[in-house]
């Protein structure tokens, strides 16, 4: 009878161990993905601080630069093609217990010395570059700089006293577009682009707005099914030839839209006729920590995709933040655009907090 309960006792203890095993691994695997860096886990630990999760609030400081900012395109220059409203350029994003430090070029400029870093993904990879182009050249007007600009390989801007160099890859999907006998189709196996991704210190990586499957050529194939698949290509490439010491890592997150076939619970529609003082709910964020509609499907790709790479990859989660700034869409008034845009965000204006987060993460 000894023996059996010593038996048992020692086969429900190696179950316990397994089972605790288990836990910390998905707990791991968890913190991987919930915030932005080593550092910044560690201080939730201390402090429960969650940057992703706060509100907007007015502060006069705002914005980090104007509109005389050299690199901002056309499509986002709300304030020169004619947006006659400015309290939107005036909102920080308040974490609920923490505070974001405040955006130092050069700070920036000093602690990458020397080092590339590199914007991956669709325009709105182009929008938060443009974002901390502008950032750094506000804080460091007079230091020397040289931009380079190009439709078939990455653009450039490198702060030459610093030898520090942002580049721009316009890639949208990630995954490659091949020309076949069908015409261009999105290959979701293949990253035959990543080879210009190799040997940078910085990756911040971006992309949604998604067609051949391995051997299989679909006319048309489920949106989330195909951002699924490119996805796990591209965590295979970063597990494949990212090297961690060498290389950090970031996945952007979702960025909202705002039109009528967006996320978009209450019919907002941002135009001409609705951007006045008569019309206040455009042209201020909604209040609150939490979105009507809830997080958007392609969040929980997101998710799922990261809990699985095994190099470190850190979640820039601007999803919820986003939502909120209904207001910060270049609408119509963009130099670029036939009609409203309400999916890119005008400058200054949000991405320049996308990127605060960014600098917070490297703190």
């Amino acid at each position: 009878m000894g023996f059996r309960f010593q038996v048992f006792i020692s086969q429900f203890l190696q179950v316990l161990f397994f089972l605790l095993l288990l836990s910390l691994e998905q707990q791991a695997r968890a913190e991987q993905i919930y915030n932005v860096s080593k550092l910044m886990r560690g201080r939730k630990q201390v402090s429960g601080c969650n940057l992703f999760h706060g509100k907007w609030v007015l502060d006069p400081s705002y914005p980090f630069y104007d509109l005389s900012c050299p690199f901002i395109d056309a499509e986002f220059n709300c304030q020169k093609y004619g947006r006659p409203d400015k309290q939107y350029l005036k909102y920080a994003w308040k974490p609920d217990s923490c505070d974001l430090p405040r955006f130092d070029g050069n700070q920036f400029l000093r602690r990458w010395r020397g080092k590339n870093i590199m914007f991956v993904g669709d325009s709105l990879s182009l929008n938060m570059w443009e974002s901390l182009s502008c950032m750094i050249y506000a804080s460091v007007p007079s230091a020397k700089y040289k931009l380079v600009r190009r439709e078939d390989s990455p653009s450039s801007l490198t702060f030459q006293d610093y030898g520090v160099t942002l580049f721009l890859h316009r890639t949208p999907y990630l995954v490659d577009i091949v020309k076949e006998d069908v015409g261009r189709v999105l290959n979701l196996n293949s990253i035959r682009g990543g080879n210009i991704w190799r040997g940078m210190d910085m990756l911040i990586f971006n992309t949604w707005d998604y067609i051949r499957d391995g051997a299989n050529l679909y006319k048309d194939m489920d949106r989330l099914t195909a951002f699924n698949k490119g996805l796990n290509t591209w965590a295979s490439w970063v597990d494949l030839n990212v090297v961690p010491t060498k290389t950090k890592v970031f996945f952007q997150g979702i960025s909202p839209s705002h039109d009528q076939n967006g996320i978009n619970p209450k019919g907002l529609v941002l135009d001409k006729l609705n951007l006045y003082p008569g019309h206040p709910g455009q042209i201020e964020p909604l209040s609150g920590s939490s979105y009507p509609a809830g997080a958007p499907p392609a969040t929980a790709v997101v998710n799922n995709v990261l809990s699985k790479i095994k190099k470190p990859v850190y979640l820039l989660d601007i999803t919820l933040l986003s939502q909120l700034r209904k207001d910060a869409h270049p609408s119509a008034y963009s130099g670029n655009h036939p009609s409203n845009d309400c999916n890119h965000w005008c400058l200054p204006g949000l991405p320049d907090t996308w990127n605060q987060l960014l600098y917070a993460a490297l703190k």
